[in-house]
């Protein structure tokens, strides 16, 4: 076949700047930030900043594939800077904004950063850990002060190569020629691992992938045009599930919080209209705990997504019951955030309730922009039977899966070895083609040749009446090799023992499955609320082991 050409006139790089391109014109007069009070802008004047930003950072020296850090929770400056860094043709690279001085210096190494914005509430923190570059004789990124409001106090002590937010971009040219990707395969951003187990892992993202997943990630959130969502899943983690793209997409608006609360979630949505958000199965779990003042009736149906861990289907079903619509979602930081999804069938609003929030726990089936995601044997790459039973670990491979890890082929090269990206999960294919997701490979315990799978047990201990939170890990043992040992925090004002626990979950689990070991405290979390299974390790192999 004759005839064809590729040139501008039928080519573009995919990449999601080209939304905000769009939103400028399509959706100019509608909001697309709020934040406080007062704060508010549309998505022409979003637009301009972005450009105007995008043309400040081209003056203080970036270059095309320069490393753009940030230091900053869920505020205004987090949502320009995801699109006017990659317009300035450099790479965003969100940081935790839980990271202390040592690890924020060892990531800024790493990932060579030209520059870093930083919150002014998180400045001690970025000059603690420039201070130790310095030691090491490393260049100093400048920094960019991101200050609260218009209100808050001038930073002092600012070194004279550093910057305040505003007027650095205050500093830019609206008539800045936007730097679009040379390929839709260049990177656009770059999200660091948690990092519980050994250094965090750069997790490289493209112009392609990241517009992909957008696109993938509000379909399967059920979004239609103009949402008003809701900022709880923080923007550093994942680029916000790329939801921080996606709003621009449809028009949307974004409302910033900066501290999550349940009482914030729910005076947020009452005052803005919020038709969707999201959080970790934690988050959630935190919202159906809350004291009753802290709540308020829903104006309407607001869409949540979960993901992070296998969210127990009790707290599934007590968020439907305060009138949230919960979508679940699994992923990984190598699969930009979504990747399957519990996609629901309406032939299941039928089931009861019981059988109903099981199904919904799933993590389902891939989003429409994945090729596929399989359960398959770790060493020989076998295909699995799709029996519910047989337990092997996830993979995926399709266009959005990551590019690979900062700097480090040999880590690349193994999580894509047989032409799988290997997630690190175990998991079961039920019949229908839906995956559930059993353990982490480092969680599973085996207890006298049996496999146990703690998220199944964790399941058990959630639907105790005086349990709020639950996370189960490996106890030595030195006759099974192996037991559960439970992590418990109890509702305010419940009492109950050790041995009422493990009979509960005896009367609920095969025996060999009930924790043997259960220690009553707060279970440690990261930002995002994932559980901090490698603290509550170290503690139970700190226990004599039993006998």
């Amino acid at each position: 076949m004759e005839g064809f050409l590729k040139c501008s006139a039928n080519f573009e790089p995919l990449t999601p700047l080209s939304f905000l391109d769009r939103a400028a014109n399509v959706f100019r007069d509608r909001t697309s930030v709020i934040y406080g009070e007062k704060l508010k802008y549309n998505w022409e004047q979003t637009h301009n900043r972005c450009v105007k930003l995008a043309s400040a950072l081209v003056h203080l020296g970036i270059s095309h594939g320069d490393v753009v850090a940030t230091l900053a929770p869920n505020v205004p400056a987090m949502q320009e800077l995801h699109f006017a860094v990659p317009m300035a043709g450099a790479v965003l690279c969100t940081l935790n904004t839980r990271h202390d001085s040592a690890m924020l210096s060892i990531l800024l190494m790493h990932s060579e950063a030209k520059v870093i914005f930083v919150d002014q509430k998180l400045l001690e923190i970025a000059q603690g850990a420039l201070a130790l570059l310095a030691d090491k004789k490393q260049n100093l990124p400048p920094l960019v002060v991101i200050c609260q409001t218009d209100k808050s106090p001038a930073v002092e002590n600012l070194n004279p190569r550093d910057h305040d937010y505003e007027t650095l971009l205050g500093s830019g040219d609206s008539n800045f020629a936007i730097r679009w990707p040379r390929s839709e395969f260049d990177p656009i951003s770059i999200n660091y691992t948690s990092g519980t187990t050994s250094r965090p892992k750069g997790v490289v993202y493209s112009h392609r992938g990241a517009y992909l997943n957008t696109i993938a990630t509000f379909l399967l959130h059920e979004m239609s045009l103009f949402p008003v969502y809701l900022w709880t899943v923080p923007m550093f983690h994942c680029n916000g599930w790329c939801m921080v793209w996606g709003l621009a997409a449809l028009g949307g608006t974004n409302v910033c919080l900066r501290n999550v609360s349940p009482k914030g979630i729910f005076e947020n949505i009452s005052l803005h209209k919020v038709t969707h958000m999201g959080g970790a199965p934690t988050v959630l779990n935190k919202i159906v705990n809350s004291p009753t003042c802290d709540l308020k009736p829903l104006p309407h149906k607001v869409k949540i997504m979960t993901g992070g861990s296998p969210p127990p289907p009790q707290v599934i079903a007590k968020m439907e019951e305060l009138g949230f619509g919960v979508n679940h979602l699994y992923g990984l930081t190598e699969t930009y955030g979504p990747g399957t999804y519990c996609l629901w069938k309406p032939e299941w609003d039928s089931l009861p309730p019981d059988e109903k929030f099981i199904l919904k726990a799933r993590q389902g089936v891939q989003h429409l922009c994945l090729k596929e995601v399989d359960i398959r044997d770790s060493t020989t790459m076998e295909k699995l039977p799709a029996d519910g039973k047989t337990i092997g670990e996830i993979m995926f491979r399709g266009n959005t899966v990551m590019s690979g890890y900062l700097n480090d082929t040999k880590a690349t090269e193994e999580a894509f070895k047989g032409g799988w990206f290997h997630s690190g999960d175990l998991a079961v294919k039920h019949p229908d083609g839906y995956i559930e997701v059993k353990d982490r490979l480092k969680d599973i315990i085996i207890s006298g040749g049996e496999n146990i799978s703690t998220v199944e047990v964790e399941r058990v201990l959630y639907s105790h009446p005086a349990v709020v939170e639950a996370a189960v890990v490996a106890r030595p043992d030195n006759h099974w090799g192996q037991t559960p040992c439970a992590f418990v925090k109890l509702k305010e004002g419940s009492s109950v023992d050790d041995q009422e626990i493990i009979n509960f979950c005896r009367d609920n689990l095969p025996h060999y499955m009930a924790p043997r070991t259960v220690i009553f405290e707060d279970i440690p979390k990261t930002s995002t609320g994932k559980i901090q299974k490698f603290i509550l390790r170290e503690k139970a192999n700190a226990l004599d082991s039993l006998f």
